[in-house]
């Protein structure tokens, strides 16, 4: 497969997505590319791709971190702050996978993002 190829059509891919959407919309997207990596990491673990591993779950992290810096915790109350909350817990958690090598802790974050990601779509339905 070629890589390369593979990275500039997702890079493409990526900025048509983002350039004229919503804060939800960008969450969404944000949210996708956080499960896809996520289920890598699942699949790096059962095939014993360490570095790969750690490697993902850098990336998980980073997302997490990242969706977690654009939460406004002063104006958005308790719902704002249990989803920080659970953005640090996924981080947590994955980072717990990747050093146990457990994919039912992957598959726990996944399951979580889902739930997620179910709720953001629901937001954008509710907005237009």
């Amino acid at each position: 497969m070629d890589y390369d190829a593979y990275r500039n059509y997702h890079a493409v891919n990526l900025e048509a997505q983002t350039a004229n959407a919503s804060p939800v919309q960008l969450v969404l997207v944000l949210m996708d590319g956080l499960l896809e990596e996520v289920a890598r990491v699942r699949a790096h673990i059962e095939h014993k791709r360490y570095e790969q591993k750690g490697l993902g779950i850098n990336k998980c992290i980073g997302l997490l971190n990242g969706l977690s810096s654009a939460l406004d915790l002063d104006a958005g109350g308790e719902v704002v702050t249990n989803l920080a909350r659970l953005y640090d817990y996924c981080a947590l958690r994955l980072n717990e996978a990747g050093l146990r090598l457990e994919t039912a802790m992957v598959d726990e974050v996944a399951g979580l993002l889902s739930t997620l990601r179910e709720g953001w779509q629901g937001v954008q339905r509710a907005n237009g």
